[in-house]
């Protein structure tokens, strides 16, 4: 699920290209957490999923009654991102697009997601605009990375530490939002064939003023 520049579309599109399910197909736990904290009304609440993959975080809230647009660089992992919908019974809107220069719908949505959202310093950076332009005021993001020295773990993520987050650039980059959840830590993470032990991230809640 990392954003652009990690890899290039190509090397996602072969990632994702098998029957398996890379990432596999239950959500994110800090994900589902955070939903369960907001307990948000779902009908009519409008959900971007930045840098999605194949889609298990947006079919997840999906089901949960939300309006979920899933984007990401590779064509191969929204294809099933569309399947694992199908299989589950929700409708998800595609956007096939790159972070560093994807236009969201100007404060068209109530939460956009970033999970595993991987890039350079300068596509990251680009990010953090894209989720300012696309949530309402009074919007979330969720977002859960991994932060530099889970490099040297190899349970999960690039292996440059600058692609990686830190909750001093994320405070950073949106200071006027309200963190509610705002912390790094080290978890264990099981989630498909990559991302398998102890991983160092940071987790993040926060609302747009």
């Amino acid at each position: 699920m990392t954003g652009s520049g990690n890899r290039t579309r190509a090397a996602w599109d072969k990632r994702y290209s098998t029957n398996e399910y890379a990432y596999g197909v239950y959500p994110n736990a800090f994900l589902s957490a955070s939903i369960a904290k907001l307990d948000m009304r779902a009908n009519g609440q409008r959900v971007l999923c930045l840098a999605e993959g194949e889609g298990r975080n947006a079919v997840y809230l999906a089901t949960l009654g939300y309006d979920v647009t899933a984007m990401d660089q590779s064509r191969v992992g929204l294809e099933k991102a569309e399947q694992l919908a199908t299989k589950r019974g929700v409708d998800l809107a595609i956007e096939c697009g790159d972070l560093g220069n994807y236009q969201p719908e100007s404060n068209g949505y109530h939460l956009v997601t970033m999970i595993w959202a991987h890039a350079s310093a300068s596509v990251r950076k680009n990010s953090y605009r894209i989720v300012d332009q696309a949530l309402k005021a009074g919007g979330h993001l969720i977002l859960e990375g991994y932060v530099p020295s889970q490099a040297t773990r190899h349970t999960g993520g690039p292996s440059q530490p600058d692609y990686m987050f830190t909750l001093k650039e994320l405070r950073a980059n949106f200071p006027s939002y309200e963190f509610i959840i705002e912390q790094e830590l080290t978890r264990d993470v099981q989630e498909g064939r990559f991302h398998t032990g102890l991983g160092d991230v940071v987790q993040v809640l926060a609302r747009k003023s």
